[in-house]
């Protein structure tokens, strides 16, 4: 016997889990350590199967919209993305490492996720925000 829910309760599923992603991505423009467009990715995700109207809104979104454009069409963070997390992550290991009193292992831990994940960021594509949306030739920087 297999599970299978009917199409109003899916899609409500996918709607509740969508505001989910979205309310955790506005957050993380707040906060430092939690990353806004992988959880724009997932809301875009959910409400592409519960809701055009939500999905619209976060595809033509001011801020939201460049960043999840950007990732979708070429695998590419905007340059000013790249900036901010490098910036922040600098600022973080500094406190860390001078302020926190943490234990070496724990300081060590931090850093070396933080080296990742800057690792990661520097390693994919650059788009400026302002190609994204230019007909032709939106061709990532490397």
């Amino acid at each position: 016997m297999s599970w299978r829910l009917d199409r109003p309760l899916r899609r409500a599923l996918y709607l509740m889990l969508g505001i989910l992603f979205f309310a955790t991505g506005v957050i993380g423009v707040f906060l430092p350590v939690l990353p806004t467009t992988p959880f724009m990715l997932l809301a875009l995700w959910a409400f592409s199967n519960s809701s055009q109207t939500l999905h619209d809104y976060i595809w033509n979104h001011k801020r939201y919209g460049p960043m999840v454009r950007a990732w979708k069409q070429y695998g590419a963070i905007p340059l000013k993305a790249k900036v901010s997390a490098i910036v922040v992550m600098g600022l973080s290991a500094f406190f860390v490492v001078f302020f926190s009193g943490a234990p070496t292992w724990a300081i060590a831990s931090a850093l070396a996720l933080m080296l990742v994940g800057a690792t990661y960021l520097l390693t994919r594509p650059t788009l400026r925000v302002a190609d994204i949306d230019k007909p032709g030739g939106n061709n990532p920087v490397r």
